[in-house]
């Protein structure tokens, strides 16, 4: 009977032992428990946010885990609290889903070090914050060059909503690489989503005969291209492919496919190679691409396009350079 007890008690602290041993190594090898986003703006705004979200959506399938995400969130206050709560529904990767959330991240990451902080375009990184980064300006320049070649009044317009944003040179620069006899107007939101600031910005630029437009902002971008598209004008899509708002009036878009680099940063944190670090993804990591071209767009431009940009996935060299 000693024996038997004994043999029991050996058991329960064997048992015990591998139960234990395997937490450790579920947190400890960075699979993913749950997932969290927190949006600055809106899921639903047609652009950034809606491509975040199903970025969101495609990790809940993938790894079958719950995802969590708060709209709206945009001080240091709202985003502690958003990720308290997160925690304690056993979230331990967290996408914040913009540049403004590098320095939050940075300045609770080590109150919370078990949870692995992603955000968007931004220089913060520490242990356990990583961003990743588009790098936008090659987009921009195929977009400039497409627009470049489809103005008849050589006036192109670019909406644009910050001045720090990447695809604004990069579009100018193909501008004036294709047409350089273009004049290139430029006006900032100073907003993701202010859509009457960019409805107003369009009506000037209008009138100064721009007639291929660019609009770089979330909600407003699908409003200015319904605009152009009343008025017979021409636009170039921003982040998603908008072509389905107007085939004819959406020349192309420059497509970010943030679903994709989601999916590939859960992939690397669920491997345990997550690192904190400042990550940078380009044409060549199939996550940035242009749309589909416009039947308006000449069949043999829309092949030239395609060729140049194929020599820049091997080179990293645009042809101005």
């Amino acid at each position: 009977m000693q024996t038997l007890k004994k043999l029991f008690a050996i058991f329960l602290i064997i048992s015990g032992f591998l139960i234990i041993t395997g937490c450790n190594n579920y947190v400890g090898t960075g699979q993913i428990q749950n997932v969290g986003m927190l949006v600055e703006g809106s899921i639903d705004d047609q652009a950034w946010g809606q491509k975040g979200y199903k970025g969101l959506q495609e990790i809940e399938k993938k790894f079958d885990v719950n995802v969590f995400y708060k709209e709206g969130i945009k001080t240091q206050q709202e985003v502690t609290e958003a990720v308290d709560e997160f925690v304690n529904n056993g979230v331990n990767l967290i996408f914040g889903h913009s540049s403004i959330y590098g320095k939050y991240f940075i300045n609770i990451s080590k109150s919370f070090p078990d949870v692995q902080f992603v955000y968007f375009n931004g220089g913060y990184h520490a242990e356990n914050v990583t961003s990743l980064n588009f790098n936008s300006h090659a987009m921009g320049f195929f977009g400039g060059m497409v627009a470049g070649k489809m103005s008849d009044t050589n006036h192109i317009g670019i909406i644009a909503a910050y001045e720090w944003q990447p695809e604004i040179e990069g579009f100018y620069e193909g501008v004036m690489y294709e047409n350089p006899e273009a004049q290139v107007h430029i006006d900032y939101v100073k907003d993701w989503s202010d859509q009457d600031t960019a409805l107003k910005m369009y009506e000037r630029m209008e009138d100064q005969d721009v007639d291929v437009f660019y609009p770089t902002g979330d909600s407003y971008s699908g409003n200015v291209i319904k605009r152009a598209r009343k008025d017979g004008l021409y636009a170039i899509g921003y982040v998603s492919d908008q072509s389905y708002i107007d085939k004819e009036t959406v020349l192309t878009s420059t497509v970010q496919h943030v679903d994709k680099l989601y999916t590939l940063a859960a992939e690397k944190f669920n491997e345990d190679e997550l690192e904190g670090d400042i990550l940078v993804f380009d044409f060549q990591d199939d996550v940035i691409s242009l749309g589909e071209f416009s039947p308006v767009v000449p069949e043999d431009y829309q092949e030239k396009i395609e060729d140049i940009i194929k020599e820049y996935k091997k080179t990293a060299l645009l042809p101005n350079e």
